[in-house]
């Protein structure tokens, strides 16, 4: 449905509101509705509204084993209206993701992995042979509405023996298109001290709480002096949880220096959505009350944030004349239990439920 008025919502900062959408688009946001908005009324039951959840690091090829999955699965289902493909994909496959997203309801952007592989392998930057600048410039230009940003994984599993060469190649690709670069970072080497002088302001570094040795925070969890620096040149952080890459402690510690995420990602794919430790975006985000992160500041990073990153604003905003991108949810006072990838267990007491979403205009009740 492209016509309806979404009544008795609030927004994050408790404020009560209804938004009255017509042919897709946004015509009225205020608690007191024009007598000329029709019907049909979707009553949000005291419900949360926000702009549509942006989720930037999942895995959304489902042709791909142990990293993938179906795009809806993590995306609308989870409350989510945007997903970025985080490198499931190089040149190779980049095409097939694109004609896959046009029949998902979910809205698909993607960083294209600087290996023309992909993830058909886990040990992708392993050879050079498969960092194809040519292919590399030809899939970006060729899809590039699609292609938002170049993906590197930047871990001795994935680079082996090649170390820093894959992100020296990494960064004069991303300087030749002008995208920005997303780094994932994780077990060394390459140690974290020499790969963090290669990102420039508006590139983002994924996993950046994980628990690993070679991580941004020290074993006292300050931070270490490259990531300040990193910092100040305006390099971002993103949480990307994934199984492996989110410590409770690790954002504990970052928090009481200051230090916190400009968003919030799952890095979900079908094993950590079913088995965990992600689940689901919304039980990622349960983990971000429990630190302590307010309501607003916790649906910021999945909204506002994102959106200025991707250059879409219009995405993680609530304005009229936008198209309707929303995202419906409750929050339940219970006891949830949360795990983090170090399998610490923690009980919070405020579960989010996505209710439904509005995606380009049409509703979806989850």
């Amino acid at each position: 449905m492209k016509d309806f008025v979404l009544q008795h919502v609030r927004l994050t900062s408790g404020e009560s509101t209804a938004i009255a959408v017509k042919n897709g688009i946004i015509v009225h946001i205020g608690a007191d509705l024009p007598p000329d908005i029709a019907d049909p009324r979707i009553d949000g039951k005291g419900a949360y509204v926000s702009s549509g959840w942006i989720d930037l690091h999942v895995h959304a090829d489902a042709d791909l084993n142990p990293y993938g999955d179906e795009i809806d699965e993590v995306g609308v289902l989870q409350g989510t209206t945007t997903v970025v493909d985080a490198g499931s994909c190089g040149a190779d496959r980049i095409g097939g993701l694109l004609e896959r997203s046009r029949s998902a309801k979910t809205n698909v952007l993607a960083l294209l992995n600087i290996s023309h592989i992909g993830l058909t392998r886990t040990d992708e930057l392993s050879s050079l042979e498969w960092l194809d600048e040519n292919r590399l410039m030809d899939a970006a230009e060729r899809y590039a509405e699609f292609v938002v940003g170049l993906k590197a994984r930047i871990s001795s599993s994935v680079v082996k023996e090649q170390g820093l060469a894959p992100l020296g190649l990494a960064r004069r690709f991303a300087n030749r298109l002008n995208l920005p670069l997303m780094v994932h970072i994780g077990s060394g080497p390459p140690a974290i001290n020499d790969i963090l002088p290669h990102l420039r302001g508006g590139d983002i570094i994924t996993h950046a709480f994980n628990g690993k040795a070679n991580g941004l925070f020290d074993i006292q969890g300050k931070p270490i002096p490259a990531l300040s620096e990193a910092l100040d040149r305006g390099v971002l952080l993103d949480v990307g949880h994934g199984t492996a890459s989110f410590s409770f402690k690790v954002a504990e510690r970052a928090l009481a220096f200051g230090i916190t995420p400009d968003t919030i990602s799952t890095d979900m794919y079908r094993g950590n959505r079913r088995n965990g430790p992600v689940i689901s975006m919304a039980h990622t985000l349960d983990k971000f009350l429990q630190l302590g992160y307010s309501l607003e500041e916790t649906i910021e990073r999945v909204t506002s944030r994102p959106a200025h990153w991707l250059g879409k604003p219009e995405l993680g905003r609530l304005q009229v004349g936008d198209l309707a991108n929303l995202t419906v949810f409750c929050i339940h006072s219970r006891q949830v239990e949360l795990t983090d990838s170090e399998g610490e267990i923690r009980m919070g007491t405020r579960h989010i439920k996505p209710e439904g979403v509005a995606v380009n205009g049409q509703y979806i009740a989850i």
